[in-house]
């Protein structure tokens, strides 16, 4: 099977919630996501620029399940979100230090040039010109697929609407979707898998609803990156040839079980 190629953030995470979940862990949506689809069964690479303060992640027992060859380090540190929800688990403020993953854009350009036949699974949040990379991998004739995150999205959609039809699936949840129709005839789009928290997730193929599933009821205690875990998830299976309403199935109650799991906990480096 071909490998999938994951180009995002990993980062350093704390989430904070009114009733005092939430807490420091491990995240991005370039290790969430590439978690989910090797879990599912399929190789996955992270495309991420890792700071001195996560050099260590390739040896960590659990994550070298992923082909992390795809990896560069940087001298500096990782990507940091500090992420506040509501009690409905609705993002209300991101505060954000990238760290080295201002090289990211720099780092993706290089490995899709040289690897331009790959399979590839963008994350589309800052700072990653989604226009440039998006743009090559079109240019390339390359299989690729798109999420956003909501507090970005309405400008990474914009900047990514030009190359958005050619993507064989975008991820977005109800609020992103409503930003897509603004800006793009989703008409227009293959495979759209469109989530909503605890409600029904869809997936409209040129505008037309072919899938839908409810997630298994879990109560939450992290929702900070069970689109990634649904996105990874939904794609691994899709590449072994599970139907759409399969995939989704699975990705939905991959999604419950995740908001329902401890964080990953940031390792500490190995000492000799």
């Amino acid at each position: 099977m071909e490998r999938l190629d994951v180009i995002g953030n990993i980062s350093r995470d704390l989430t904070r919630y009114p009733d005092h979940r939430g807490g420091s862990r491990l995240g991005g949506a370039a290790l969430l996501l590439s978690l989910a689809a090797a879990k599912a069964g399929r190789r996955t690479a992270p495309v991420c620029v890792l700071g001195n303060d996560l050099a260590h992640l390739p040896q960590v027992p659990g994550l070298d399940t992923l082909d992390w060859s795809a990896r560069i380090q940087a001298d500096g540190m990782s990507t940091t979100f500090d992420l506040a929800y509501d009690l409905q688990g609705e993002l209300v403020v991101v505060d954000t230090d990238y760290g080295v993953a201002k090289g990211l854009t720099k780092h993706a350009l290089r490995h899709m040039d040289q690897h331009p036949r790959g399979t590839y699974h963008v994350c589309c949040r800052r700072p990653l010109d989604a226009a440039a990379v998006l743009g090559r991998l079109a240019g390339h004739a390359a299989d690729f697929s798109v999420d956003f995150f909501l507090p970005s999205a309405e400008a990474m959609i914009r900047a990514a609407a030009r190359w958005l039809p050619k993507a064989t699936t975008l991820f977005v949840n109800a609020a992103e979707y409503r930003l897509l129709e603004q800006t793009i005839d989703c008409g227009t789009l293959p495979e759209v898998v469109i989530t909503d928290g605890p409600r029904a997730a869809v997936v409209r193929c040129f505008g037309r609803q072919v899938a839908s599933a409810i997630p298994p009821p879990h109560p939450p205690r992290e929702v900070s990156g069970a689109g990634d875990t649904l996105a990874g998830t939904f794609l691994a299976h899709r590449s072994q040839g599970a139907t759409t309403a399969q995939a989704l199935a699975e990705a939905t109650a991959a999604a419950a079980k995740y908001v329902a799991a401890p964080s990953l906990p940031i390792p500490a480096p190995r000492r000799g």
